[in-house]
């Protein structure tokens, strides 16, 4: 591929590059200092650091599994799932219209997020979530005692940029075929 394609791809995509760099180290430098600050499993045995009383904790946990610790023990089946992911974004970046800018900020989100995790599967053989927040209320089987689980910058991204795409398809509007 000539040189003055690959610097035409990476301008086309800066925004998504850009937001998934920005994500990526993001997540990759809080988790940096989680690990060095606390033991894994700090949740567990009261060694989590208390940011706002009874509500908010910095904690160290290793996730083997995915959202919700679901499929423990599948990590190398959601590392995979992750690469695919990564490659149908690629694959499919025209129908996704990742030439529009808020589509790009939306997946750069996506990919940042799902970049950082895949790292933590591939280095530490599970995810490093430290955000722990715990509710005055409870949902039975999803927010137990009002906590709810462990997540890290890596998933914000990958939440909010899913929700954020969700509310685009609604607000954008198509242009009509002739």
């Amino acid at each position: 591929m000539p040189n003055g394609t690959l610097v035409h791809r990476i301008n086309t995509y800066r925004r998504l590059l850009l937001t998934a760099g920005i994500v990526f180290l993001l997540d990759q430098l809080t988790k940096l200092w989680i690990v060095s600050r606390l033991p894994i499993d700090s949740y567990h045995h009261g060694n989590s650091i208390e940011i706002v009383p009874d509500f908010f904790y910095l904690v160290h946990i290793g996730n083997r599994g995915a959202a919700w610790g679901i499929m423990e023990g599948q990590g190398l089946f959601l590392a995979i799932a992750a690469l695919v992911a990564l490659g149908a974004l690629f694959y499919f970046r025209k129908s996704l219209e990742l030439y529009r800018h808020s589509h790009q900020w939306v997946f750069g989100l996506i990919s940042g997020g799902i970049l950082g995790n895949l790292l933590d599967r591939l280095l530490h053989g599970h995810v490093i979530d430290f955000l722990d927040f715990h509710l005055p209320f409870s949902i039975p089987y999803v927010l137990e005692g009002g906590r709810y689980p462990a997540f890290n910058i890596a998933d914000s991204g990958i939440v909010v940029g899913v929700f954020t795409y969700l509310i685009l398809g609604f607000l954008e509007k198509e242009t009509p075929s002739e």
